[in-house]
């Protein structure tokens, strides 16, 4: 009886391979944990990829907003679900490299999640409101030496991605300004735009629909190359800082406890996503770069960017939250 059940199990996967499919995604409704406020660039992404995948899955994908602490509250959250696949992380440079190496979390970033796939590398963009009177990197320098600790930036929290690329420009500027925290780049932007703040260097994912609309003014940008969206943004490093390269990236991960099959079928499902002529534009138009590839390939890129900013951070002496 027991072979007889095996054989007829496995006569209705060939004749149906698509059950075998089925058994490598999730049943009913998938949520993406985002840990920032809406209308920044994690949740810009998520919500661009969760629309897809909910299309391509036939079943519902949300995107659900758990912000604060830098995106630490949404990971803790998502490493302690079940391995079932309906629970997601949107991943973020700071919840998984930059603040764990801060302060203590209560996950470990390096084995509490399953990698699925890298989304893009954007560089962040220096950017302020329009009424600033600096409006190059070279006039932000003479003001902020002019006004030592009076001139405000604004960041997604302390130990985000935005606040250590501040910390870097004070280094290499040699200047002291001030750091003002928020829950994410949705409300940050807000208060920027509104004059409550003056600068930032928020994520080109983020910025971009306020630098198109004229809200907010890009000063420079943050990698070594310019992208092609910000063709005439010069970078940093063109405007008198050399190697100055501060980047945001946004990936999808599981609990640990994921399977690896499903991460695998995910990942295979989110890299055909990423080849869709809208989400190209969108993706470029945000400047995300280098997505994509495999679970293995977006695991090694985690575990180099926590080896990477935990030396920046010691070697800085730069402090989180008490």
């Amino acid at each position: 009886m027991q072979r007889r059940t095996l054989v007829t199990a496995g006569a209705a996967a060939l004749a149906f391979p698509s059950l075998i499919l089925a058994q490598n995604l999730p049943a009913g409704p998938v949520r993406i944990i985002v840990g920032f406020a809406p209308g920044g660039g994690t949740d810009i992404l998520a919500r661009v990829i969760g629309q897809k995948l909910g299309e391509m899955w036939k079943t519902q994908v949300i995107v659900e907003n758990k912000a604060g602490a830098s995106g630490t509250i949404a990971a803790d959250y998502v490493s302690k679900q079940a391995g079932d696949g309906n629970t997601l992380l949107m991943a973020h440079i700071n919840s998984q490299a930059i603040t764990p190496a801060l302060q203590k979390v209560n996950y470990d970033p390096a084995k509490d999640f399953q990698s699925i796939v890298l989304v893009g590398v954007t560089p962040n963009l220096l950017i302020c409101n329009e009424n600033q009177p600096a409006k190059t990197v070279k006039d932000l320098v003479e003001l902020c030496r002019a006004k030592p600790g009076q001139v405000s930036f604004g960041s997604a929290g302390t130990g985000s991605a935005q606040h250590l690329a501040l910390e870097m420009f004070m280094l290499a500027a040699k200047v002291k300004a001030i750091h003002v925290p928020y829950k994410g780049s949705g409300p940050m932007l807000t208060d920027l735009i509104g004059g409550n703040i003056q600068y930032s260097f928020d994520t080109m994912t983020a910025a971009t629909p306020h630098v198109k609309s004229g809200k907010a003014i890009a000063l420079a940008q943050t990698r070594q190359n310019r992208v092609p969206a910000y063709a005439n943004v010069p970078t940093m490093a063109e405007s008198g800082f050399p190697g100055f390269e501060a980047t945001t990236w946004y990936g999808l991960v599981g609990p640990a406890k994921m399977p690896l099959a499903m991460a695998k079928r995910m990942n295979e499902d989110v890299n055909k996503v990423m080849q869709m002529p809208d989400v190209m534009e969108k993706l470029a138009a945000s400047g995300a770069q280098d997505g994509g590839g495999s679970t293995e390939k977006f695991g090694d890129f985690m575990r180099a960017e926590q080896i990477k900013w935990a030396k920046i951070i010691k070697d800085g002496g730069v402090k989180g939250e008490a």
